[in-house]
């Protein structure tokens, strides 16, 4: 029988090889992992040797030209690990950084760039989040101003995960101050160790902590005319445009968080005893369990569903914004339901560092912040009332 409308046999294969890594090269290692703050690099290159930091990207730079709904099988895949930390790395790699180069990259760019990113020998990270600008892209600061054949970028960015090891970076600027809200905005391609261009702070989080992020500044940080990424003062559509696959990434580590929890709940309740029986045989556990269960999965059938609206809407179907709006609004909200209620369920030992149920509730709380608050989520989904 299958398992869903949406997966081919060839989307479990795939399933499959994500898991096993997962197994075998995630979860025995990734403890040291949260202590020194950063997923090791030679984890990421043996994932690009093994073609799944490229799946997007096109397979003449060695990605794997793949669809949304393929795609989104990686990231469920991946987000099976109980380590948000390693996840939100890799996303952000292949998900949230690496397409702005392969969608708005010139044959020059891509030919320099884009097969060392597939291999997981340039580490990505976006740099559009400010002090004072988180969804709202259109506020932002920083700055891009021509000089001679250059650019020079001056201005700050917040919460950049992958920013203090990444190598590669693709930043908004306004580049021209003059234009009003979004327009006005460029993208720009900066590498690590370009002068000017520094980790301001490293800073320190409650969950993800085997990725790293940083505060970065840009101070006269000058490159050269050719690292303008795509057209001048057409970067917010470049932004807008990954806002769905990144969503839709960081809805699959919500979904796949829940399920964990889930499982390492009933593994919890099924041998812990109270009052002579386990916890499992009380019906308000049983019962309290079996609805976020439900919810859970009715949310990753939803996740699949939004994949495929998103390769429907890239063949002529009009767009997804809609309802992958409601996804990430729905994922991230319901993450931190079943975090809430599965560590409490474990009592004491729920609250201990160094368990997984522990980790994952610390993790999951930034899923409904980051990558567009639920707020802003279900403002988009009210703009359009009345679309089907």
């Amino acid at each position: 029988m299958r398992e869903s409308i949406y997966l081919t046999e060839e989307h479990l294969l795939l399933r499959d090889q994500v898991a096993r890594f997962v197994a075998e090269e995630v979860e025995p290692r990734a403890a040291e992992w949260e202590d020194a703050g950063m997923v090791p690099r030679e984890v990421l290159r043996k994932m690009g040797r093994a073609g799944l930091l490229g799946l997007l990207f096109p397979q003449e730079y060695g990605g794997g030209g793949a669809d949304a709904l393929t795609n989104a099988v990686f990231a469920d895949a991946l987000s099976q690990s109980t380590f948000g930390g390693f996840i939100v790395t890799v996303l952000v790699h292949t998900d949230m950084a690496g397409p702005h180069l392969a969608h708005g990259g010139s044959k020059a760019q891509l030919d320099r760039y884009l097969r060392r990113v597939c291999g997981g020998e340039l580490v990505t990270a976006v740099a559009i989040t400010e002090p004072d600008a988180g969804s709202d892209v259109a506020s932002i600061r920083t700055t891009a101003r021509r000089d001679g054949g250059d650019w020079v970028l001056n201005g700050s960015k917040m919460f950049i995960t992958n920013g203090v090891h990444g190598d590669l970076f693709f930043v908004a600027a306004k580049s021209d101050r003059e234009a009003k809200g979004s327009r006005g905005i460029s993208m720009f391609i900066v590498e690590k160790g370009t002068p000017g261009f520094r980790v301001g702070r490293v800073l320190e989080k409650t969950g993800w902590l085997s990725s790293d992020t940083a505060e970065l500044a840009f101070e006269d940080c000058r490159i050269p005319e050719e690292n303008l990424l795509g057209e001048e003062n057409a970067g917010f559509y470049s932004i807008m445009r990954n806002f769905q696959t990144e969503r839709i990434a960081l809805a699959a580590m919500g979904i796949g968080h829940a399920r964990q929890a889930i499982r390492l709940t009933l593994d919890h309740v099924s041998s812990r005893k109270a009052f002579g029986l386990p916890l499992l045989e009380r019906q308000a556990i049983r019962q309290r369990l079996a609805m976020l269960e439900a919810k859970t999965e009715a949310a990753r059938s939803f996740f699949f569903h939004c994949a495929w609206r998103m390769d429907e809407a890239r063949g002529g179907g009009g767009d997804a914004v809609r309802e992958v709006s409601m996804l990430k609004a729905l994922a991230g909200e319901l993450v931190n339901e079943v975090l809430y209620t599965c560590q409490q369920f474990h009592g004491g030992m729920g609250y201990m560092r160094g368990t997984p149920i522990e980790r994952l509730w610390r993790d999951a709380r930034i899923l409904s912040i980051g990558g567009g608050a639920t707020e802003v989520m279900l403002d988009e989904v009210a703009k359009r009332f009345g679309e089907n």
